[in-house]
């Protein structure tokens, strides 16, 4: 089930009629089988890559190869919010092709997970942030893809929650592969089998994960005399 981009490139819009390059020309083929750690300074185009791979992200030219399902962003779900929780997730599974029963089991998973009691029948419209969170990410894992695409989404509620996404990720990550992007070395560590260091619009792949947080903490070490380093960068210095 390959993903790959081919000759893919990627720029935004400046001042001036000036285009910032994010990614230029770029060929990459991700392993296999494998969950991947997306990892490298601000700017890099971390988050950028994630949202091509999903789709949401047009590209300037080249393109992108997906064999196999991918999720959208965990954590990211777009609600209809005058919609319930259980009529939005009813809607999901409906347009994944599940079955009546299928979609019945994936609202009680969902309905249990984000754990909200009678707001799970109230309008989405009417949530909190932490809420919105809880029944989206709940919906992520409750969908069955190849692959799950998350970007810094470990940290969506409180400790109890957080313990029940760690939970939910171990047991998908049994037969499933995550495509992980976190200023966390911690949760890269925890969840991804390689690493690929985004620098500069190369793509350096790890096959050794520690061998690859190691190379982007010298990156980091070699400019914080300059104090280009923000406070999530300098984290993942300490963890």
């Amino acid at each position: 089930m390959p993903i790959a981009l081919h000759n893919v490139t990627k720029t935004f819009p400046l001042k001036n009629n000036k285009r910032k390059v994010i990614f230029e020309n770029v060929s990459f083929r991700f392993p296999e089988g494998k969950s991947i750690g997306i990892i490298g300074r601000n700017g890099q185009g971390k988050s950028t890559l994630m949202r091509i791979l999903a789709g949401t992200e047009p590209i300037d030219s080249g393109h992108v190869e997906r064999t196999g399902s991918i999720s959208w962003p965990i954590g990211q779900a777009n609600f209809q919010m005058s919609l319930t929780a259980m009529e939005n997730v009813r809607f999901v599974a409906q347009i994944y092709g599940y079955t009546h029963d299928e979609q019945a089991e994936i609202i009680r998973f969902v309905k249990e997970f984000a754990d909200l009691g009678p707001y799970f029948n109230e309008p989405i419209k009417t949530y909190s942030s932490g809420m919105k969170a809880r029944v989206a990410f709940g919906l992520s894992m409750a969908i069955d893809f190849d692959y799950y695409l998350t970007d810094e989404a470990f940290n969506a509620g409180d400790a109890r929650f957080e313990q029940k996404c760690k939970e939910v990720i171990t047991y998908r990550r049994k037969k499933n592969n995550f495509i992980v992007v976190s200023h966390s070395m911690k949760h890269i560590k925890n969840y991804c089998d390689q690493v690929i260091v985004l620098n500069d619009g190369e793509f350096h792949l790890y096959e050794d994960v520690e061998e690859g947080i190691a190379a982007h903490k010298g990156s980091l070490e070699k400019l914080m005399p300059s104090k280009k380093v923000d406070a999530h960068e300098a984290q993942a210095l300490e963890e």
